[in-house]
């Protein structure tokens, strides 16, 4: 590895699995010291941290239920407490619940808003006190809200909020010297994804054949992406939106 985050400190929320695991490892090879977090997966956010510390960089697992504003507040003061100061937030913890139009229900809309929209603003709250000298936000979005699918509605929505507030944010924080952008992933085999069914049925068939590059992502076709907007490489970018998934519109 190059070493592109030599000397930066970076939380990724949501990181003892799936995609945030990847991008967890990554920024760790990449010579960042990196805070897993979790919200129940405490065995799975260890082993993240063990392969990051093997790998030779510096990382802790701390626990907060991005729903909450006192854990969300308690894991920011924790990573400023273990690092010193805080230079990337990588918002990855989120769900989702596809759902027909009939079973869509004031909780399965509150579950989905509550952590993938403002699960996101509060963590950005917190971190940006612990940036003094400017950072990088990489919010995940979704192609979800480019093509659709049925029975997303509710997801495609808290996506598509994320996607404003990544926006509007960007020119919040700029003249803090804080870069605000969100990477769009097609979809990705995880094991979010596996769990959820998704490739057990049609869905994931016809994905694959409206793609142009005829696969599914994986994680390591993301992190890359990530790594970049972490990095001084992307210091004039903000406010932008990478799409990820194969030529999948």
């Amino acid at each position: 590895m190059s070493k592109r985050l030599e000397g930066k400190i970076a939380v990724v929320t949501g990181s003892a699995k799936g995609l945030g695991a990847a991008i967890a490892r990554r920024f760790g090879a990449e010579g960042a010291s990196v805070v897993v977090n979790y919200a129940t997966s405490e065995a799975e956010a260890e082993k993240v941290v063990r392969d990051i510390v093997e790998a030779g960089s510096r990382a802790v697992a701390i626990k907060g239920n991005m729903r909450d504003p006192a854990e969300v507040e308690q894991l920011f003061a924790e990573a400023n407490r273990a690092f010193g100061r805080i230079d990337i937030l990588v918002n990855n913890a989120g769900l989702y619940d596809f759902q027909p139009l009939e079973n869509i229900s004031i909780e399965l809309f509150r579950k989905h808003m509550e952590l993938n929209v403002f699960g996101y603003l509060l963590a950005v709250k917190e971190a940006v006190k612990y940036m003094p000298d400017g950072g990088s936000i990489v919010n995940m979005s979704s192609t979800i809200t480019m093509f659709g699918a049925p029975n997303s509605s509710v997801y495609a929505a808290s996506k598509g909020a994320i996607d404003g507030l990544t926006r509007s944010l960007s020119n919040e924080l700029a003249p803090r010297k804080i870069r605000v952008n969100a990477i769009k992933p097609g979809v990705v085999d995880t094991e979010g994804v596996q769990a959820g069914g998704f490739l057990q049925t049609d869905f994931g068939p016809n994905i694959i054949a409206q793609t142009p590059l005829r696969r599914l992502g994986v994680p390591d076709d993301i992190t890359p992406a990530a790594v970049y907007l972490a990095s001084d490489e992307s210091s004039w970018t903000t406010g932008e939106f990478f799409v990820l998934a194969g030529g999948h519109r």
